[in-house]
């Protein structure tokens, strides 16, 4: 499915029936690292590799112990970032507001009890969920200097009920949408699931395409594929770098050897994650 809820093949149909003179549709491939700020170490591997021209953009944690230090790399260095929301992973920055912390631990209780945790929706915990997002959104805006035009979580937490149903993420913001998957790689539900959070992501976020996670990097068959896809859509990437399998595939030039001519969305230059890229759906009006 697309990320505004149409099969695939409908996409690849109006891609090929356009007119003469039509404006031909182009891939982008964005390859993400997430986790930027974290820690030290982790802020370095992935600077290497955007360096080395493999990665496009990154998620930026924020109240972490090299958050400050982080952001102000990435605004030397024209790196684009976005808010790496963090709802489950107890904040490490010397300097963090009390009861954030207290709250985002009664948050991580209920995300982190069960599996299936993270579907069901907490009235009690609303005022936690709440104060826990919009904290960390201003604080991204006092150290980047703007609020974040693109969105993620933090093991995917920002997909969960909470922030879902209550709307707690910026209207018109690019948000990233649950991992894509061919028809058999998971069960029936587990896809229908997806596929209506994606559907409620769509009516106020900006979507792209296609997401999945680099990792594993053993299946040369599932990597041929999403770059493929990268050539007509536009696809991202989950990256770690701080695994050292990532780094390696990211750092040795692996990662361009194996995408031959998809286009590898630059990390100094913000607008190809803009709300003009082509390929990228719009939210529509609730």
């Amino acid at each position: 499915m697309t990320a505004a809820g149409t099969p695939v093949a409908e996409v690849a149909a109006a891609a090929n029936t356009r007119g003469p003179g039509a404006a031909v549709q182009r891939g982008l491939l964005i390859v993400n690292a997430d986790d930027w700020g974290r820690d030290a170490r982790t802020t370095g591997r992935i600077l290497e590799c955007a360096a080395a021209g493999a990665v496009s953009s990154v998620s930026a944690m924020v109240f972490m112990e090299d958050s400050d230090r982080a952001a102000s790399i990435a605004l030397t260095g024209n790196i684009e970032a976005g808010l790496h929301l963090n709802l489950t992973t107890p904040f490490s920055a010397p300097l963090r507001p009390r009861p954030l912390a207290e709250r985002q631990q009664a948050v991580a209780r209920h995300l982190l009890r069960h599996r299936l945790a993270p579907t069901v929706f907490h009235p009690g915990l609303m005022g936690s969920f709440e104060y826990v997002v919009r904290t960390q959104l201003d604080e991204f805006q006092r150290l980047y200097g703007k609020p974040p035009s693109r969105l993620d979580g933090h093991r995917h937490m920002h997909l969960c009920a909470n922030v879902l149903l209550s709307r707690l993420l910026p209207a018109g913001t690019l948000v990233r949408r649950n991992f894509s998957f061919q028809r058999g790689e998971k069960g029936l539900w587990n896809r229908a699931y997806r596929r209506g959070v994606d559907h409620l992501l769509a009516r106020r976020h900006r979507l792209v395409d296609f997401f999945f996670a680099l990792a594993p990097l053993d299946g040369l068959d599932r990597l041929e594929r999403i770059f493929s896809l990268a050539r007509r859509f536009v696809v991202e990437v989950e990256a770690h770098p701080v695994h050292p399998d990532e780094y390696r595939f990211l750092t040795t030039g692996e990662i361009f050897r194996r995408a031959g001519d998809v286009r590898i969305a630059s990390a100094s230059a913000p607008t190809g994650l803009g709300a003009t890229s082509t390929g990228l759906s719009q939210p529509r009006t609730p």
